[in-house]
Formats: C-alpha cells, sequence, structure tokens
C-alpha cells in the first residue's frame, strides 16, 4: 500500500531510525566489550575501536534474515505507514534512553518491536500482527538467556577440566587469546542482529511510501548506512552499563570473560540464521551469569540480575505503550 509522504518528511524518518541505530550502538557497546574491559584484556578506548569494527565486519559476513522479519514478520508490511514508523522509533528510543541513564542494560531490540507493535495496534488492531515473527521473537526472549547461561556453564566446566593440567600463567595465556576472539566474534554478531532491525524498519517505510522498487527487500544503501550508525554509535560507548555487565553481575577473568563471549556468539549468530530479532543484551548476560553461577551461586550478584530481569519484562509494553502514545499523535496532524 503506497502511503505518499513529502520528501522531508521521509528524510527525516530515516534520519530518525539511523538515530536510533547509534543510540543502539551507544547503549549496547555493553554487549560486546564489557568483559574485555571488565578484565582489562583492552583499554576502554581500544574496546570500543575493537567493537565497532566488529559490528561494521558484519556487513560482510551477515545475511539479512532479521531484516526481513522486523520489515514484514510483525507488522503486515501493507499496514505499515509513516506514522507508525514514527511511534515504533520515538517509543524505542525513549525506552533506550531512560535505561541507559539508570545504567540497566535492557534491550534495544525489544524496544524497537514494543515500539512497532504499539504504533501498529493502535493503528490498525491486532488484525495487522504477523503472529509467526511476533512469536517467535517473544519466545527468544526467554530462550536466548536461558541457552546462553547453559553453554556458558558448560564451557567453564568444560575448559575447567580441559586445563586442570596447566599452570595458572601458562591457562591464562591461552584464555587471554581466545577471550579477545570470542569478543570479536561476539561483536560481529551483535553488529548483524542489532543493525538489521533498523533496516527492517527503513526498508518497510521505504516500501510503504511507494520509494521501493519491486518486491519487498533492504536496499544496499540502507544495509552500509545502518552498519555505519551502530558502528559509530559503539565508539560513542556505554560506560554505566559496561559497569553492570561487566562487574556488578559477577567478577569475571579471561576464562570466564571467553566462555560468556562465545555463549553469546552462539545465540546471537543462531538466531540470526534464523531471522529471529534476538536481544543481544538478553544473550550475553544470561552468559555471564552462567559463568559465575559455574563457580558456585554466591559467585552471582542476583540482587542486579533480578533488577536487569525486571527490566526485561517491562521493555516491550512499556516501549509499545509510548510507541502507541506517538503514533496517536500525529493523527492530531
Amino acid at each position: 500500500m503506497d502511503h505518499s509522504l513529502a520528501l522531508p518528511l521521509l528524510f527525516g524518518l530515516v534520519a530518525l531510525a539511523l538515530a536510533f541505530d547509534f543510540l543502539n550502538g551507544l547503549h549496547d557497546a555493553a554487549n560486546a566489550i564489557a568483559t574485555v574491559v571488565a578484565t582489562r584484556l583492552l583499554s576502554p578506548v581500544m574496546a570500543v575501536l575493537f567493537a565497532a569494527g566488529g559490528n561494521f565486519a558484519a556487513y560482510w559476513i551477515m545475511g539479512l534474515h532479521v531484516a526481513e522479519t522486523v520489515g514484514k514478520g510483525i507488522i503486515d508490511k501493507d499496514a505499515v505507514t509513516p506514522a507508525v514508523v514514527f511511534g515504533a522509533l520515538v517509543g524505542a528510543m525513549f525506552w533506550n534512553v531512560v535505561t541507559w541513564l539508570k545504567g540497566i542494560p535492557s534491550s534495544s531490540s525489544h524496544a524497537l518491536i514494543g515500539g512497532l507493535l504499539g504504533a501498529g495496534l493502535a493503528h490498525g488492531g491486532f488484525a495487522v500482527v504477523e503472529s509467526s515473527g511476533t512469536t517467535k521473537t517473544i519466545v527468544a526472549i526467554f530462550l536466548s538467556p536461558t541457552i546462553g547461561f547453559a553453554i556458558a556453564m558448560l564451557l567453564m566446566l568444560g575448559t575447567s577440566w580441559l586445563f586442570k593440567g596447566f599452570s595458572p600463567r601458562g591457562s591464562n595465556s591461552v584464555f587471554k587469546a581466545l577471550h579477545l576472539l570470542s569478543s570479536a566474534a561476539y561483536s560481529i554478531s551483535h553488529g548483524g542482529n542489532d543493525a538489521q532491525k533498523t533496516m527492517g524498519i527503513i526498508a518497510v517505510l521505504l516500501y510503504s511510501t511507494g520509494h521501493l522498487e519491486g518486491d519487498f527487500h533492504v536496499p544496499e544503501w540502507v544495509v552500509l548506512a545502518c552498519y555505519t550508525a551502530i558502528a559509530l554509535g559503539t565508539l560513542s560507548g556505554g560506560w554505566k552499563i559496561i559497569k553492570t555487565m561487566g562487574s556488578k553481575l559477577t567478577k569475571l577473568n579471561h576464562h570466564s570473560g571467553f566462555c560468556a563471549s562465545s555463549a553469546g556468539s552462539v545465540v546471537v549468530f543462531g538466531a540470526s540464521a534464523m531471522g529471529i530479532p534476538v536481544s543481544t543484551t538478553h544473550a550475553i548476560t544470561g552468559s555471564v551469569v552462567g559463568t559465575g553461577a559455574a563457580r558456585r551461586a554466591s559467585a552471582v550478584r542476583w540482587s542486579v540480575a533480578s533488577r536487569v530481569i525486571v527490566a526485561w519484562f517491562i521493555t516491550i509494553p512499556a516501549s509499545a505503550i509510548v510507541g502507541a502514545a506517538f503514533y496517536l499523535l500525529t493523527r492530531l496532524f
């Protein structure tokens, strides 16, 4: 369906989407670099450069399955209007700013999904919701941290057994190198999954306004713009959330940092391959907690973890409410 829109307004909405992508990188920088900063493997400046490079490297490695899910698998692409896109983006950005200021590692991904659902429901009711894409996204809220937790715990136990004959200095050197590699993999997976959500939003905006020729697809310039925006956001860092992720949940070293980053990478790469807009925040948080629990239950600060989990549960409803409110605000004009 073609919803005509003046070009300046179209450019403004694309710019707003890229601003969200930048904020996503800023908010979620902690996902990729918290473990390397907490263990002093890299300085904070080098860590954000490293993570930003990984975010952009996803351009050559990742497919576009997640972008397609967000663009046409959450809300019926023919029901999306510029007002729906505006409401979705503002709802997501509002929640990101609130949790960033509070230092809470909530999900930018689910903030965007929540904003899109809220604005879409306000526009067309439940009939416009695509159940398949929405269901697998909501299921992933519960599965991604759980799977990350389990993989990280198994990796901790397995590698502890494999390296039990090594001297502490020797094993630390090995895990230091592995930690750097696993962090690079996580940065790539983070960029590949998170940047694609904004690609899907911009692509469906172009489609709904008649500026996308042929069938629904993601133009190359949109792909490059989104990877650039999230990489620049990561360069800006999100230091409050990095502190929560890297030191408040549990104490990390190179061994546990490697296990957490590796587990998170497996979860996010797997979700991306299936086109699921998974929360990279949930994946890495579950993985970090899993490394602590593998040592002993008391190694995890459960009070901090519970605060993070509460934020997970209210992210989609909160951003949906704001998304719906801003969609309805546009109807006044």
